[in-house]
């Protein structure tokens, strides 16, 4: 099954990654299909359309995405959080409803940061309000990925004393949503601002399991979304890798591949020591994930910590081994170089989930 989604996403991506990077789009008619053929959300159940496939696979095929095109990945991890998010918090009924939408070709991102809640989402402003039969949503979010080709919002708020998550048609009266032009990296991923203006649902639009703490709920939900961007951060350095090592047992300089030049080989061994790393901490946190581990949680932040670090790092190698061969938009490590950045901000900026680790280890060896 992976092998065969993998093919697809080969095929579907092509040599277009580049041109959808300078156009700041993907086909909307395009993940339409890769959606609804399981390739966008691969972990939900069979049951509900999936491909039911496992954490650990799952990881490796958003691999192979981040080493073909970063934006197509980032539309992978939002329609995968918000299906995972949906399976954690939803009732059977809710499941039923939702899930076979997303892997039947639509498609939805999920909705956190706002103007004063980026890195401290305890300080999110949403409200999620009861009134009647009907729940009403009003607030603003910012850089919501894949928003802007969403029909789904899975949307975070206060409820309550504590907090909660509803399901909102993009479609639906009062909600606005405005693409961020020329972002810097994962340009054509969809990044969204979006105003809900006293948008009025049915109450089955909330998530029956989701009224807990603010920082419980989000930590749930950003779990699935950081192993995501890491194994999109070890495709990254897999594409860099492939690129530079071609790059330089093709090109000769002062009488020889550049590849038999020690300096140039330091930054080779430099990138595969990356992508090897990266790959092994995804690895552990995918295996803790599948074994719903205790551990899930913080091996999750150490992977994405470990992967998006390694991949900035990683890309800005390839960059200075590649020069100008690597200097034009669109190229796979031009993109790689800009998206890799972005991947040291989402789901927990590097400081936060640095901020997390430390207090692992205290907590461990008080």
């Amino acid at each position: 099954m992976v092998d065969t989604l993998a093919s697809l996403l080969t095929e579907s991506v092509g040599e277009s990654a580049g041109d959808w990077d300078i156009a700041g789009e993907i086909p909307r008619d395009l993940l339409r299909a890769l959606g609804a053929k399981g390739v966008l959300c691969a972990e939900v159940a069979a049951e509900f359309g999936g491909a039911g496939l496992s954490g650990r696979v799952n990881g490796e095929l958003t691999a192979h995405a981040g080493a073909l095109c970063s934006s197509l990945r980032s539309v992978m991890t939002s329609q995968g959080m918000a299906a995972w998010t949906i399976q954690r918090f939803g009732s059977p009924d809710q499941r039923a409803a939702y899930l076979p939408r997303l892997t039947g070709g639509e498609l939805a991102a999920v909705c956190f940061s706002e103007t004063e809640a980026g890195s401290d989402l305890s300080a999110i402003g949403t409200r999620i309000t009861d009134e009647g039969d009907e729940i009403v949503v009003t607030g603003h979010k910012v850089w919501a990925t894949a928003a802007a080709y969403a029909d789904l919002l899975v949307v975070i708020g206060t409820y309550g004393a504590g907090a909660a998550v509803a399901v909102i048609p993009a479609s639906a009266p009062g909600v606005t949503v405005k693409k961020i032009p020329d972002t810097l990296g994962c340009r054509a991923a969809g990044h969204s601002d979006i105003t809900f203006e006293a948008v009025r649902l049915p109450r089955e639009a909330l998530l029956v399991g989701s009224r807990l703490p603010m920082t419980m709920l989000v930590t749930i939900a950003l779990t699935y979304g950081r192993l995501s961007v890491a194994w999109g951060s070890v495709g990254m350095l897999r594409g860099c890798l492939r690129a530079t090592t071609e790059h330089v047992a093709g090109r000769r300089q002062f009488g020889k591949p550049l590849a038999e030049h020690q300096l140039v080989a330091r930054h080779i061994a430099d990138l595969h020591v990356a992508e090897r790393t990266a790959t092994f901490a995804c690895e552990r946190a995918s295996t803790s994930w599948d074994a719903q581990s205790p551990d899930m949680v913080s091996d999750a932040v150490l992977a994405k910590y470990v992967a998006s670090g390694n991949a900035a790092q990683g890309a800005a190698r390839a960059v200075q081994v590649m020069a100008s061969a690597a200097a034009q938009d669109g190229h796979v490590v031009a993109r790689a170089y800009r998206d890799a950045k972005l991947m040291e901000l989402i789901e927990g900026t590097s400081e936060i989930c640095q901020l997390i680790l430390a207090r692992q280890a205290l907590e461990g060896n008080a």
